[in-house]
């Protein structure tokens, strides 16, 4: 920099101009722009107004030039070694390499990554900037090595959470079969509740399932299943499962406890009430040609989405249903009426393979609202934590909401009354099920509340049994009166007009006084006493902060609240597994397509605990 800007400063109003420090004059630097910008002026400034300044600068100047110049400090040079050994490629066991492997491995197997992307250009030139000393290795490598250590040190983690005082585990099952590879499996998953009253889960098989799936056969593969976890049928509070002849069969000769699937049983009845009548089936059989038109039509699909913007409709793709889920054609039928105006106008311009009246419009409408509460009671008790104690109450209200009339009964009045009908038939036994009753008495959400008259002092002579076998000594703890003042709401007899979890709350209503039971400790009369806490909290959170004050109790919740309501983790697990065997996997054997499932579901799990 020169010596000259001793003397002045540049600008802060215009940085063409610098100011002069003496006597604060605006001196202009030279051209207009940055590149151009000289001191010529500012020199001339201070030898025209400030000669002795003038002089300064001079000798600051001179003295500068003939100082002597400070050789540049040479760099220290690496030795030759160092050198050598940053640009030496890592050894394949070393503890870098390692690690590298391992990272990949887990990679290949939460993102659902064919074995052959460690051989795919891209990723290779990714690894090789990101650590150019590390050598990826085979493909056979990570199946056959890798692979097998990481499920090794997954399945040795779920081992240990397992026998960490689990004194109840429930399962689901279900099978699986694939779309592009010859092979069926069957899974079995676990969850339960540990000390902390926190729910666990993990998936322990993905077994292969060949040959004929008669009882027999599946009876003994869960034996083996059982074996290789070390689970002893004990310790399983129950197994849940589908409603097929064969598993439940397998159930019994294998000597557990199982329940259905709640959602496979609500399926079963509203096949049975609603889609096994007559003109509902036609109405759907319609509407199915009429969404499959749109669907295997890219023109017509454009020409409707282009009349739902013309109608002030948001652009909305008709859903396809699926025979086997009920749900499916509820959603079909949903969106199907929302789009009323726009396939009516595309109607009239363009040809459709099938109309509906005004009549069937109507009739839809009306399936949509008869099946609403369902639709709304399936993604409830698919919900990742639902119980089995949700199975009695929530039947109990779709049941009354059912019972009650309503506007929408038009059409299909008979298939409610037969929808009730199906209802009452399919879950005819839970009442009678210690499994379903006692979840149900120990979910402080529900607790005795949910049961009528006659089946109440059952249920809670059932409770009374399984507190004798969780402990033999009988708590004489006497519990507070924490009776919560609950918001009464009207009483309505129109569907239309009510919910389903308003069901819930009338419930409620009629049942706020506990009935008494001498036969009953005073732990669950204390327990029995207080009002139920709101539906919206967690059990489980309430049993945690409790546990201490009914241990007894605590100590069979913790037990029956493990089951789920639903083999919806099963079924969850056939998604992920649809993304293991798939078209880049077709050829994968099923037992390193079990060992990358296992590893896919249960890594998660074991990162959380080792944290």
């Amino acid at each position: 920099m020169s010596a000259v800007w001793r003397f002045f400063r540049v600008s802060e109003q215009d940085i063409k101009h610098a100011v002069c420090n003496t006597c604060s004059a605006n001196v202009l630097r030279g051209g207009s722009k940055v590149r151009n910008f000289n001191t010529t002026n500012l020199i001339t400034h201070l030898k025209a107004h400030h000669p002795d300044k003038y002089t300064e600068y001079m000798t600051v100047k001179e003295e500068t030039r003939t100082a002597p110049r400070t050789p540049a400090k040479p760099a220290a040079s690496q030795p030759i070694d160092e050198l050598l050994q940053k640009s030496k490629k890592f050894d394949r066991n070393s503890p870098k390499a390692t690690a590298i492997t391992a990272k990949v491995m887990e990679f290949i197997a939460l993102d659902d990554q064919p074995f052959s992307v460690v051989e795919d250009i891209g990723f290779r030139r990714l690894v090789e900037h990101l650590e150019p000393r590390y050598t990826i290795p085979s493909r056979r490598y990570f199946s056959d090595v890798a692979l097998p250590e990481l499920h090794s040190l997954v399945e040795t983690r779920v081992h240990k959470l397992i026998n960490d005082n689990v004194t109840g585990i429930s399962l689901t099952t279900d099978i699986w079969t694939s779309d592009v590879s010859p092979v069926s499996i069957l899974s079995l998953t676990a969850q339960w509740i540990d000390n902390n009253f926190e729910l666990q889960k993990a998936v322990l098989h993905a077994k292969e399932c060949s040959g004929s799936h008669t009882s027999s056969a599946l009876s003994m593969a869960f034996e083996n299943m059982f074996e290789t976890w070390k689970i002893s049928k004990e310790n399983i509070h129950v197994v849940l499962r589908d409603n097929a002849r064969n598993i439940a069969k397998a159930m019994v000769e294998c000597g557990v406890p199982s329940l259905p699937c709640m959602a496979h049983t609500l399926q079963l009845a509203v096949h049975d009430g609603v889609f096994s009548q007559r003109s509902i089936s036609d109405v759907v059989a319609l509407s199915r040609r009429i969404v499959g038109h749109f669907k295997h039509s890219h023109l017509a699909s454009s020409r409707l989405k282009t009349i739902q913007t013309e109608v002030g409709l948001q652009p909305k793709v008709l859903q396809q249903d699926v025979s086997t889920r009920w749900n499916s054609t509820f959603y079909m039928l949903q969106t199907l009426l929302e789009q009323k105006r726009a396939i009516g106008a595309y109607a009239a311009d363009f040809e459709l393979p099938a109309t509906l009246t005004a009549s069937q419009w109507s009739l839809i409408e009306n399936i949509v609202t008869l099946l609403a509460p369902f639709e709304q009671l399936t993604r409830e008790i698919c919900q990742a934590d639902a119980l089995a104690s949700n199975v009695i109450p929530s039947v109990n209200a779709l049941k009354r909401l059912l019972s009650k009339s309503a506007r929408s009964d038009f059409g299909v009045k008979t298939s409610k009354n037969a929808l009730l009908e199906a209802v009452n038939t399919r879950f005819s036994d839970i009442y009678t099920e210690p499994l379903y009753c006692v979840a149900t008495m120990v979910d402080p959400r529900y607790k005795d509340r949910y049961f009528a008259a006659e089946v109440k002092l059952q249920a809670q002579e059932m409770l009374q049994t399984e507190m004798e076998k969780a402990s033999s000594e009988r708590s004489e703890q006497t519990s507070e009166l924490q009776e919560r003042p609950r918001e009464k709401r009207a009483r309505t007899d129109d569907q239309a007009t009510c919910s389903l979890f308003d069901m819930y709350d009338e419930i409620l209503e009629e049942t706020l006084t506990p009935q008494e039971n001498t036969q009953t400790t005073t732990e669950v009369q204390g327990f029995l006493s207080e009002a139920p806490v709101a539906r919206t909290e967690s059990p489980l959170q309430y049993w945690n902060n409790n546990k201490s004050r009914f241990p007894t109790i605590a100590k069979v919740a913790k037990k029956f609240l493990s089951a789920p309501s639903t083999s919806v983790d099963s079924e969850r697990l056939f998604s992920a597994t649809s993304n293991v065997i798939n078209e880049k996997r077709n050829r994968i054997a099923c037992d390193k397509a079990e060992m990358l499932l296992l590893v896919k579901k249960n890594l998660p799990l074991l990162l959380k605990n080792t944290d």
